[in-house]
């Protein structure tokens, strides 16, 4: 059964379950889901705990063996099964599916993995598993509502946060919920309990830790968030991130938007065109495509490509084009605003 993090110690204080699974790509949504898991455990009389690390060549037998074997102190135990962002592999699988089919006794298993996707959700041994226990899918927080995340998280260290402030929080931290839970942590050391905080005092005790990757930066393309855009590139550059990884995200998605268009113009469905991609666009994603693809027509999307050939020309040292200066514009213009080098003539370059 699917529970998000948010229900889970609720979920947990009703009943324990056998079999819990943590899973996602957000650290401190997962850290803290494991964290209710290990406390319920221990609410319920289970003290021992036994930790499994799946690495190369991981002997699956330990895992029978964990659930066979008892101490001579305790008849239950928490057994922890690390899986990381890797996949249990078809020896995994086995072990896993015949787990959960074959489990007695009172043990508790958590296992914790990194983000599983659509087939494997889909495969025997997850939905052994999770017809045992409980999933917990652990997303990260979208950006048009990480703010609201972050007024309820306030109320967790005894603050209360307007959403003004926790706006800019968001804008300080975006993306990286352990910064923001940090920041909101030194906030109730230096505030009185109960204290509102102001916009002005996230401004002066908050640093600009935000996480900008070229993936955020895509989804904000997309979107057609322009100042966000803005804000990500210069995030970019301080960081130091290589110009060609920027550039080949930017011309991934404008090979990407014309694919779509073309399937489109055959008289397919969005449905189809996003599925027909390689790897397909998952439901989620799809409106931000769906933006995307009504304000570039397929000849601005065409001037945008030959434009992010000229920045591959400028990489190698072989067009004067000012290089961030003209990341900046093809990711503004793909926003739907208007780069004035993305509109040089094909000419502005040597060779």
């Amino acid at each position: 059964m699917k529970v998000f993090p948010d229900k889970l110690e609720a979920a947990l204080a009703k009943s324990l379950p056998p079999v819990v699974i943590v899973a996602g790509d957000e650290p401190l949504q997962h850290r803290e889901a494991c964290d209710a898991v290990r406390a319920a455990a221990r609410g319920a009389g289970i003290e021992e705990r036994e930790v499994l690390h799946v690495e190369a060549n991981f002997a699956w037998g330990r895992l029978t063996e964990a659930a066979a074997s008892l101490s001579l102190f305790a008849s239950r135990k928490l057994i922890e099964l690390r899986l990381g962002n890797g996949k249990p592999g078809q020896e995994g699988a086995k072990a896993l599916r015949e787990y959960a089919e074959t489990m007695g006794g009172d043990n508790v298993l958590l296992v914790a993995a990194g983000k599983l996707d659509f087939r494997e959700q889909k495969s025997a041994w997850f939905k052994a598993l999770d017809k045992a226990g409980l999933f917990v899918p652990v997303w990260p927080v979208d950006a048009s509502r990480l703010h609201f995340w972050l007024r309820d998280r306030a109320g967790h260290h005894g603050l209360s946060l307007d959403l003004d402030a926790a706006r800019l929080l968001g804008e300080r931290t975006e993306g990286n919920l352990l910064a923001a839970d940090q920041e909101l942590q030194k906030l109730a050391l230096l505030c009185p309990p109960g204290a509102r905080i102001s916009p002005q005092q996230v401004a002066g005790g908050v640093e600009d830790s935000a996480r900008f990757d070229v993936f955020t930066l895509m989804d904000a393309c997309l979107k057609g968030e322009r100042a966000r855009v803005s804000r990500i590139m210069a995030g970019l550059r301080g960081e130091g991130v290589e110009a060609p990884i920027v550039l080949w995200a930017l011309t991934r998605e404008l090979r990407l938007l014309l694919s779509l268009h073309q399937h489109l113009d055959q008289g397919q469905s969005l449905e189809h065109a996003c599925k027909a991609q390689k790897p397909p666009i998952f439901e989620k994603r799809r409106p931000a495509y769906q933006q995307a693809l009504g304000r570039l027509p397929m000849k601005r999307l065409h001037k945008l490509l030959l434009f992010a050939q000229r920045l591959d020309l400028a990489i190698k040292g072989a067009s004067p084009l000012p290089l961030w200066d003209g990341l900046h514009d093809l990711a503004l213009t793909l926003a739907g605003g208007r780069g004035p080098l993305t509109e040089l003539p094909a000419s502005y370059r040597v060779g």
